[in-house]
């Protein structure tokens, strides 16, 4: 075989050679400063160099700035160009061409009349060969198997290739290739860019710092979007405040927030046709299932989506609707979608940038502009079967218990937000779709009562502005704020709140419906929080009833009405039905439910309270250290239930004289509690008039007092002077005042104690007799101060000591 020498340019050729067109460096251009240094670390390892990243992000202005930089450097040794050729490579005919370009102005020989691929392949070889100092830029590569043929080969000290790309594949980080992710602006280079562009146009004035952060988030720090969105401000004159007013305005469409005509770099597209052209991805998808994925994951929150989102079975047989039906005998029907199309298909989306994901089962991320330009190609008509197909798939996916798997219902909580918010009314219409009240549910088993509260609050408005004030769904929307309300500590509004539910519901739906049910049992809880105890007393036993005819007795919902009937037992003192009931609600929860079921803990924990009613305090404490393991064990630590657990231990510990432990246990749950649900939560109350009784067992007197003072004024500013938690309040400030020798202020304070028990819980209630027997001490103090008789009548109840048991927490 006959080896060619390598050609040699023509003795007039002009050094140095540039070819292509290198784009100016854009207004207010950032110099990308750490990619740009493992940029240059790459080419001094004699690496080239593959800039990726989505569209917009500025790739082939970096790889300007570093081309730029190698051409106008001082040429000496090794530094500079001779030859620089900058060659868009979307396709390979157009690297081909300046190629040729190259070969001729480098008058190489053997290059022949018009054929331009032959021209390109002698340029080629000369680079292979030659000792001049060369850089090929090849950019916006879209094919890399079709660009291979083409690709130089760099890397030999004085030669250096340059590509960028939306791809990540691993053929373009091979043969010494570095790939290196260009990603979005950083805070600060937003700020910087948004300064310096608006004042270098002199329009400084337009400038609104405590704006610019803003902006920049809004437009998800995306480069190109930034530099747009300024030229808009400058050519219309408008302040920061009005273009995020517009911004936000989900009407307004993303083409006429960021125009063609704002393209004042010459990139030559507007901002949505940049992030999603998908002629390439077309090309390359054989599952013909990206585009109507792409719709679905535009929906979803920008922050992440669970991939197995699409591989439900409500998503699947969506995306069968969206390839073109076949035939079978006379009719025409559309194939089932396999789980492996819809990966090959997240797989090319993937590969051109339209999406992130760092594993093929890690969350599936979207850029907020990406995602908003897709949503506007979405057809008006098919919009509500995108958004309702992705909301069943969120449905389907939720966790049955949502402790099983927190990080998903979290994910599956902030995408259904997202997803409403952005389809709004879809799905309200024609009925509210059920991931709307699995939110509210999903932030209550969280402990997040607040926002649940305030995500119930916007649902109640929505439904009663679609369907109306007496609408199922809007009794549905009516009902969970109620909960919320009650989760929360919220006790009178709660209330109220919950009568008008049952009123409505036995109205429109019935004394019978489930929903009344529902509603009359969580009435119920209110009344007991309340502390209207006889009368969540006899709503629970209608409730169990009621439950037990229409569901049968094994139905959880009946389970959760003879537990809650068993907590009114224990309320009004009948201690032993508390305690027998207790058991069953504990036996028939662990055979239905399973024994780590958060119903079947709460029915544990139950029981450990009814066991310390009724004296058998170490069973009690065997079993409410249980309670907390398992409540620290699958709800966490910091779970309301879980610091209710804790609680109840410090009260136990207590009871049986280890008296330092509670004290540490019962400082550690205020704390907990102050920080988790606020100061004023009736759960933190509790906690605080507990402690209050510790400093008393540990014989500090004076903090004893100043904190059951305390307590006592925000019992009766929160829950009322009549509500049993303020009795007690009342009731053990007593022993404080006593404690301190203010014998008469003790002996006041257990009359009104002992008159309000009376009337309040009735005559037989166990806190009655307690207090009754306490004021007999007393008068026995008092006698013994003023040493005169005592004529009080002691209490017949022998068996109840003085004391300052707490109020107890059961669920």
């Amino acid at each position: 075989m006959k080896v060619y020498p390598p050609p040699v340019p023509g003795p007039s050729v002009q050094w140095p050679v540039w070819v292509g067109s290198v784009p100016r460096l854009a207004a207010a251009f950032q110099p990308r400063t750490e990619v740009r240094k493992k940029a240059e670390v790459a080419r001094s390892g004699d690496s080239e160099v593959v800039l990726s990243g989505p569209g917009g992000v500025g790739k082939s202005q970096l790889a300007a700035s570093l081309a730029r930089d190698l051409r106008d450097r001082e040429r000496s040794g090794e530094a500079g160009l001779d030859v620089l050729v900058w060659a868009k490579a979307t396709d390979p005919d157009q690297v081909i061409t300046v190629y040729a370009e190259a070969a001729e102005q480098l008058q190489l020989p053997g290059l022949s009349s018009g054929d331009s691929a032959a021209a390109a392949r002698v340029f080629l070889k000369w680079l292979e060969t030659t000792g001049r100092p060369w850089l090929v830029v090849l950019d916006d590569i879209t094919d890399p198997e079709a660009i291979e043929g083409w690709w130089p080969d760099g890397g030999a000290g004085n030669s250096w290739v340059l590509a960028t790309t939306r791809r990540d594949d691993a053929q373009l980080s091979g043969q010494g290739r570095a790939l290196i992710r260009l990603d979005l602006y950083t805070t600060e280079e937003a700020r910087a860019y948004l300064q310096r562009r608006l004042t270098d146009a002199g329009h400084p004035h337009l400038h609104d710092p405590d704006k610019a952060d803003e902006l920049a988030e809004e437009l998800g720090h995306l480069p190109l979007a930034l530099g747009h969105a300024a030229a808009y401000l400058i050519n219309k004159r408008r302040t920061m405040t009005a273009y995020l007013t517009l911004l936000r305005d989900t009407r307004s469409r993303l083409g006429d927030l960021l125009p063609s005509n704002a393209d004042t770099e010459g990139y030559g597209r507007a901002v949505p046709a940049a992030l999603i052209s998908l002629d390439a991805v077309d090309e390359a998808d054989s599952t013909r299932l990206a585009r109507p994925l792409l719709h679905l994951a535009s929906l979803m929150d920008p922050v992440g989506h669970p991939a197995a989102l699409w591989t439900t079975p409500p998503a699947l047989r969506h995306l069968s609707t969206t390839r073109p039906p076949q035939r079978r005998w006379l009719c025409r029907y559309h194939p089932p979608v396999s789980e492996e199309a819809v990966r090959s298909a997240l797989e090319c989306l993937r590969t051109y940038a339209l999406i992130a994901q760092d594993t093929d089962t890690a969350p599936i991320r979207m850029h907020a502009l990406t995602a908003r330009a897709v949503r506007e190609t979405i057809p008006a008509d098919t919009l509500p079967a995108v958004a309702r197909t992705a909301a069943d798939a969120i449905f389907s996916l939720w966790p049955v218990l949502d402790h099983e798997d927190r990080e998903l219902s979290a994910a599956l909580r902030a995408n259904t937000v997202h997803l409403e918010q952005r389809t709004y009314p879809v799905l309200w219409q024609p009925t509210t779709h059920p991931c709307i009240s699995q939110v509210s549910s999903s932030l209550t088993d969280a402990g997040l009562y607040q926002q649940a509260i305030e995500y119930d609050q916007r649902a109640l408005r929505r439904s009663n502005d679609i369907h109306g004030p007496d609408h199922p769904d809007t009794l549905r929307a009516r009902h969970n704020l109620a909960v919320s309300y009650r989760s929360a500590g919220r006790v009178r509004v709660a209330l109220d709140l919950g009568e008008r539910v049952l009123a409505d519901r036995e109205r429109i739906l019935g004394p019978d419906h489930p929903d009344t049910l529902e509603a009359r049992h969580n009435l119920a809880f209110s009344y007991s929080d309340a502390g209207r105890v006889q009368e969540a007393l006899d709503l629970g036993e209608r409730v169990l009833a009621d439950r037990e005819r229409i569901l049968g007795p094994d139905h959880p919902d009946t389970l959760a009405a003879r537990n809650n009937l068993a907590v009114s037992y224990s309320d009004v003192g009948r201690v032993q039905e508390a305690l027998d009931l207790g058991e069953r609600v504990l036996a028939d929860r662990e055979r239905i439910l399973g024994p780590d079921h958060p119903d079947t803990l709460a029915a544990r924990h139950n029981l450990a309270v009814s066991h310390r009613d009724a004296g058998r305090v170490q069973v009690a404490l065997d079993l409410i250290e249980r309670v907390l393991a398992d409540r620290e064990r699958i709800l966490g630590p910091d779970h309301p239930d879980t610091l209710r657990a804790r609680n109840n231990l410090a009260i136990s510990y207590s009871e049986v004289g280890r008296v330092r432990v509670a004290l540490d246990l019962r400082e550690r749950v205020l704390a907990d509690y102050e920080r988790i649900l606020g100061p004023d939560h009736p759960a933190t109350l509790r906690a605080r008039h507990n402690l209050a009784i510790s400093y008393g067992d540990a014989g500090r007197m004076q903090e004893a007092l100043d904190l059951r003072e305390r307590v006592l004024a925000d019992y009766e500013r929160i829950l009322g002077p009549d509500h049993p938690a303020t009795l007690d309040a009342r009731h053990n400030l007593a022993f404080s005042h006593r404690d301190a020798g203010r014998v008469q202020e003790a002996l006041d304070l257990r009359e009104r104690v002992l008159a309000d028990y009376e009337r309040i819980l009735g005559p037989d209630h166990p806190d009655t007799l307690r207090a009754r027997n306490n004021l007999a001490n007393s008068y026995d103090d008092a006698a013994t101060a003023v040493q005169q008789p005592n004529t009080a009548t002691p209490t017949t109840a022998t068996d109840l000591p003085p004391s300052s048991t707490p109020p107890t927490q059961p669920l």
